[in-house]
């Protein structure tokens, strides 16, 4: 697989409501600004209804703000037209808490399910042999998803993000599925990949320790930014969980 180059994440002013009807609307995010660095790994944290899903599917072109801008690898998607947009989520690796595996189908053609609809000018096979073997499951590749544990399937859903080489990460929850063991696991697979590719990684996350394993912490609560934290990033996390306990609620 090729190596890859992290996309540097800019949002100015980010806002997204959604309409409730009788002229009310409710506001998921609320003016966010944030810099990302090409390269890091950065955690949104806070309460349920805080915003954190919404700011990953704005990021992921999933979702059009309502205000504001967001720019990723210089590329400003609030100006991109549909064809534009639908080319700009396929470069972008999508990881969820539910795994979203389809059951009929092979660990194999999970990772390859977001190609399986166009032209692609690598061998496919190959790719998929390659990324579940990156993920340590080479020996499951025919396996179907209930053959697996809830940690394989994690790992070929992070196989599946990386199908199409991406530059940004998009985690919601990776680890919500799973005890503490493997989510450690998980998001020491994560960090790696990290590292090994330079991507860009943005995981939404309930979890501190999950958190304390990333470069940046943005925590969000009724949408807007409260506490922005460079951390240690990947190293001993006791202080950092020290730091992140200390945080208001």
């Amino acid at each position: 697989m090729a190596t890859m180059r992290g996309a540097a994440v800019a949002t100015e002013g980010l806002t997204k409501t959604f309409p409730l009807g009788g002229g009310e609307e409710l506001t998921a995010l609320d003016d966010v600004t944030i810099d990302l660095d090409a390269g890091a790994a950065l955690a949104v944290t806070g309460p349920s209804g805080s915003g954190k899903s919404t700011l990953l599917h704005l990021l992921g072109a999933i979702e059009r703000p309502t205000a504001g801008r967001v720019e990723v690898g210089g590329q400003e998607l609030t100006s991109l037209k549909r064809r534009q947009l639908t080319a700009y989520r396929r470069s972008v690796g999508f990881v969820f808490q539910r795994y979203h595996l389809l059951p009929a189908l092979t660990a194999a053609n999970n990772v390859l399910a977001p190609v399986l609809p166009y032209r692609t000018d690598f061998d496919r096979q190959a790719r998929a042999k390659e990324l579940l073997a990156t993920v340590g499951l080479e020996a499951r590749a025919q396996s179907l998803p209930s053959q697996l544990s809830g940690g394989e399937q994690q790992r070929v859903a992070i196989a599946r993000a990386l199908v199409n080489d991406p530059r940004l990460v998009l985690a919601d929850e990776p680890t919500g599925n799973l005890d503490s063991v493997t989510g450690g696991e998980i998001m020491d697979l994560l960090l790696d990949l990290r590292d090994r590719y330079g991507l860009t990684i943005v995981v939404a996350t309930h979890d501190p320790q999950v958190a304390a394993r990333c470069d940046r912490l943005v925590r969000l609560r009724d949408g807007a930014v409260v506490d922005d934290l460079a951390l240690a990033g990947g190293g001993p996390a006791d202080r950092t969980l020290e730091r992140i306990s200390r945080l208001a609620p």
